[in-house]
């Protein structure tokens, strides 16, 4: 399966960190921050990875070349950073077939094995990597509302918000995603969002009300999405427990 790690964005709360060089090339526990992205894809089982850069991209290109934890790597340019779904459509003409995203600032300390599983299933059309997070949280980051599955693992989401004012859950999505190639036909019909920007939520939920089943499925592994200097700390102390 081929994994999308959209790796273009500026780091802006990074800062000074990223001034002169990418989000992804800060170094978490002595290795760049998309080294462990990279690992969590190659111990996933991924067999090829497209890199959406954008921000000091030919730093990350150079740093990394065509290779990383022993995958191909690839590379596509996302000019105007216009949110997740826009990144995520920057890879389609690499795409043949179910394909997984991890967010290029998530450090986790395990691997995608169980969502890309779940997905592989003939019934099941795209999965949602899910964690329970408190309501403060809830309201800053995108959260599902599901329907109980029958395995007790799984759930089907029946909707999804982007930092909702009042959130329907406290099931948050963790930049963790395996999506089908009719992700791409949704994210064209898209408009921006208030945020200006093109939502890979919003194009779950053209699948979702055009009938395919989207599932939720608990990431059990520790994870940590790297946004300010604390997160560094936390993403390090994670790291050295899964080493």
């Amino acid at each position: 399966m081929l994994g999308v790690v959209p790796a273009a964005g500026e780091g802006t709360r990074l800062r000074p960190l990223t001034e002169e060089k990418p989000k992804g090339l800060v170094e978490v526990a002595g290795k760049p921050l998309l080294a462990h992205v990279f690992e969590t894809l190659a111990a996933s089982g991924v067999e090829e990875v497209v890199v959406v850069v954008g921000y000091e991209g030919d730093a990350i290109r150079d740093y990394f070349g065509t290779s990383a934890a022993g995958v191909p790597l690839s590379y596509v340019e996302q000019n105007d950073r216009l949110g997740l779904g826009h990144a995520v459509l920057q890879a389609e003409s690499h795409v043949d077939g179910p394909f997984v995203v991890l967010n290029g600032d998530n450090v986790v300390a395990g691997d995608l094995r169980e969502p890309m599983a779940r997905q592989r299933d003939p019934d099941v059309d795209a999965v949602v990597a899910v964690e329970e997070v408190d309501l403060a949280t809830a309201r800053e980051t995108g959260v599902v509302s599901v329907e109980g599955g029958d395995d007790g693992a799984s759930e089907r989401i029946t909707g999804i918000a982007e930092k909702p004012t009042d959130p329907p859950s406290t099931l948050a999505t963790t930049g963790a995603y395996v999506l089908p190639e009719e992700i791409f036909d949704a994210l064209d019909l898209l408009r921006p969002s208030e945020r200006g920007e093109y939502e890979l939520a919003d194009a779950l939920g053209v699948l979702i009300r055009a009938g395919a089943r989207v599932e939720a499925v608990p990431l059990t592994a520790e994870r940590v999405n790297v946004n300010a200097p604390a997160d560094l700390d936390a993403a390090a102390e994670i790291v050295r427990e899964r080493d």
